[in-house]
């Protein structure tokens, strides 16, 4: 019995009643329990470019070095024979080694920071600002130990001149 003058449910009994529109798709046509919505997929186990050139670079080769043999990998004998053109005279092979070099050879701690123009104007007007206040200042004013820390971190260019 409907309550409060709502509109009586209809009852369905079976599949042929369905009704079929939006975010009901037919029965007859909807994913099995189990059943995977790509069957035809990526299958397990399939690799990807990255994986290939990690696996390849890491194959051992054998090298011969004072007459003796000995294993090494593939990426480790790829830098040796550009290293080995780098020095006969190779423009492009030293080049490249060069690149290498300075792109991987610096500490982890080291950290190269390039200001950009702008940073360079205000550390610069900064640094100015902070000599003429050295100048005019009377031993009573001299700035607080943390900002005198700061300002040699900033003189020296190991801070961030933003903060």
């Amino acid at each position: 019995m409907p309550k409060n003058g709502e509109k009586p449910r209809k009852k369905i009994s079976s599949a042929s009643h369905y009704a079929v529109g939006y975010a009901k798709p037919p029965m007859h046509s909807r994913f099995r329990p189990g059943q995977s919505g790509n069957p035809a997929g990526r299958r397990k186990g399939v690799r990807n470019l990255m994986t290939d050139v990690q696996r390849t670079l890491r194959v051992p080769i054998s090298v011969k070095e004072g007459g003796r043999s000995r294993k090494i990998s593939t990426q480790e004998g790829a830098l040796l024979v550009l290293r080995e053109k780098a020095l006969k005279g190779d423009a492009r092979a030293l080049d490249r080694l060069i690149e290498l070099a300075r792109q991987f050879n610096n500490e982890p701690g080291e950290a190269i920071v390039t200001l950009s123009a702008d940073d360079q104007a205000i550390l610069t007007a900064y640094k100015a600002e902070v000599a003429a206040d050295a100048m005019t200042s009377t031993p009573a004013e001299f700035p607080t130990r943390e900002r005198r820390i700061k300002v040699r971190k900033l003189v020296d260019g190991n801070g961030d001149p933003r903060k």
